[in-house]
């Protein structure tokens, strides 16, 4: 079995220790999540390990040919390549001999009679066959569309930040290395390209290892979970919904034991106020032992946590009411003839596709952009917190505790006691050591941590968060969530986190694009399984009449050259996964009380018929041109 080892690895910046000595494997197809409070070093060891970056000590070890691909947060593409160039960017070896392979038929077009190019493309043409490399244009294809890239000529430059995410994120899935690593993968992605991947991950050959603040993601992909927390690896067998059962069960393990430890401190605290001694060897032991235990106290379970104890200022009666209100960008509409009443209390969570207007009508309803037509009434107690996306009043340079302090010195907590800036930035996990540090020195998590504290010390009514599990760790969006459930305002959420919907939101307005909105009252998951129930009928309606409609026929297109080869062996493909699917069947059938073998062969049959069926798509595809 193919699989990486990290061996007692160890990484510091400046006086921070990240992590120390931490040991690990990766087997195949274990889909590991990594989980750990911003700022302990997940994207660091995620760097390590991809190669990006050296640990001070420790090791990696693998086959010599073990192969990994790596998708940053912020991935550095080249802006002057077009999509389908810098998906053949890889180093891959099936995209390298791909790329090899299409330039050697372009020289022997323009060179038909020049034998030895015939003989270098026939030797390519059988490595393609031994690494069945013929299929890779037509994936990567397949995967850019799924992502929602359509111009495959298109400029990097030219795309969105969103948009080279994907590309970024096609990139190494097509590559199907031994090790996949992804950092934040469902960020800049809609829901229904978040289901896609969910699927594609869940039946990854390789392994993966994985950061994302996506739960449900979590839960649906990894078989395996890391906590990094304290400088140590926790590892836990499951996905994160079995993480969060043993986590408790591991720190109720170390509470008990540093109660333990504290029982037995405090009996040899008083053995030692009676003035003992080091005159004998058992006396020594015992001073010797008092000392270890002194050592040892305070290293049980850290429960400090990020503290949301802000009261909000008071809300009247009236928040937002819009009338008739319409926006547009030249041909583009956001809103048309909008009406929307919003009262205290209310929770509210936008949903739609990427660029389909949900961050403008925030802008909107926070003043920062004005409506076209119509009015919007604000009641006279509102009072906004817009968490945004940009982060555009953060100056990098100053420091953290000049940042905090430009909003308040001082801020009431909902139990009424009186809270410092500096106070305020321990309960956000910035110990007093930091508070000098400038913004620029933080990590990606801890700028998102420190935003929102600012925001939430100016003590709003109204919260406008317009993507806020982007960048915050699971812990923190956990208080997060229990913060807005007893948050008297009113709370407007653009996320694309169905968990974060689920437990923030009670009423859904649904952006469909050219200035259609509709509304739903209920969760996020109710909503999703009636759009399914509903996409179900639909189809089943449309393979109703299927038979009786006649499709015209398109322009005539011919096979090409990697075409022709793959309809000539389709058939043989198709007969051979028939035939392994009645063995399998076969051998299910004799399984009998073996429930291993019996779980091996149904997710075999699963996927080989997912294969037939694609190869069967394919065929009909090809048979079309053919004929």
């Amino acid at each position: 079995m193919r699989m990486l080892t990290v061996n007692e690895m160890t990484k510091s910046y400046g006086e921070k220790t990240l992590f120390n000595g931490i040991t690990f494997t990766l087997a195949e197809k274990e889909r590991a999540g990594l989980i750990g409070v911003n700022g302990t070093g997940k994207s660091s060891l995620l760097k390590i390990v991809a190669g990006k970056d050296l640990p001070d000590s420790g090791e990696l070890v693998a086959p010599s040919d073990y192969s990994i691909a790596y998708l940053e947060q912020e991935p550095q593409l080249d802006h002057d390549l077009t999509v389908m160039d810098q998906i053949f960017q890889s180093e891959a070896p099936v995209i390298q001999l791909l790329k090899s392979y299409e330039h050697t038929l372009k020289r022997l077009e323009k060179d038909p009679e020049n034998e030895a190019i015939a003989e270098t493309l026939f030797a390519l043409q059988k490595q393609m066959d031994a690494l069945d490399a013929w299929e890779a244009n037509t994936n990567a294809e397949a995967i850019l569309t799924k992502l929602g890239i359509q111009d495959f000529n298109k400029k990097i430059g030219e795309l969105s930040g969103g948009q080279k995410k994907r590309v970024a994120l096609a990139q190494v899935l097509i590559e199907t290395p031994d090790l996949l690593i992804l950092d934040e993968p469902t960020n800049h992605l809609d829901f229904d390209t978040i289901q896609w991947l969910e699927e594609y991950l869940a039946k990854y050959p390789g392994a993966l290892l994985l950061v994302t603040h996506d739960r449900y993601f979590l839960d649906k992909v990894t078989n395996r979970m890391f906590e990094l927390d304290g400088g140590q690896l926790y590892a836990y067998k499951g996905n994160y919904q079995d993480y969060i059962a043993l986590k408790a069960e591991r720190e109720e393990q170390q509470s008990a034991a540093e109660d333990k430890r504290r029982n037995l401190y405090r009996k040899e605290l008083a053995w030692m106020r009676r003035g003992a001694k080091a005159r004998t060897t058992k006396q020594k032991a015992r001073i010797d032992r008092f000392d270890q235990l002194e050592g040892q106290l305070g290293q049980g379970p850290k429960k400090e946590q990020v503290d949301l104890s802000i009261k909000g200022a008071r809300l009247g009666k009236q928040v937002f009411e819009l009338k008739n209100t319409s926006k547009s960008f030249q041909d583009k509409v956001i809103l048309k003839d909008f009406d929307l009443l919003l009262k205290p209390g209310d929770r509210l969570g936008i949903i739609g596709k990427n660029g389909s207007g949900k961050s403008t009508f925030m802008n909107l309803l926070s003043g920062r952009m004005p409506f076209d037509s119509g009015e919007m009434i604000t009641g006279q107690t509102v009072k906004i917190a817009y968490y945004t996306q940009e982060r555009s009043d953060m100056d990098e340079n100053m420091r953290m505790i000049a940042y905090i302090r430009e909003t308040a010195e001082v801020v009431t907590t909902k139990e009424g006691e009186t809270i410092s800036a500096p106070q305020m930035l321990e309960r956000f996990l910035f110990p007093m050591h930091s508070h000098g540090t400038p913004i620029r020195k933080l990590s990606g998590g801890e700028k998102r941590r420190l935003y929102l504290l600012k925001l939430l010390m100016t003590q709003p009514n109204v919260l406008l968060l317009d993507e806020p599990t982007n960048d915050l760790d699971t812990e923190t969006l956990t208080v997060l969530e229990e913060y807005l459930e007893e948050f008297p305002g009113v709370v407007i959420t653009v996320s694309h986190d169905r968990y974060f919907l689920d437990k923030t939101a009670s009423e859904l307005l649904i952006f469909r694009g050219d200035g259609v909105i509709e509304t739903y009252y209920g969760s996020y998951s109710e909503y999703m399984e009636q759009e399914q129930a509903k996409e179900k009928a639909a189809t089943q309606a449309v393979k109703e009449v299927k038979p009786v409609e006649k499709k015209e026929k398109t322009k005539k297109k011919k096979l090409s050259y990697n075409e022709q080869r793959e309809w000539e062996s389709i058939d043989e493909k198709i007969e051979k996964t028939e035939q392994r699917i009645e063995e399998a069947e076969a051998e299910l059938e004799k399984a009998g009380s073996d429930f291993e073998q019996a779980q091996q062969l149904t997710e075999e049959l699963e996927r080989l018929n997912e294969e037939l069926e694609a190869l069967i798509e394919r065929w009909s595809y090809l048979s079309e041109i053919a004929d």
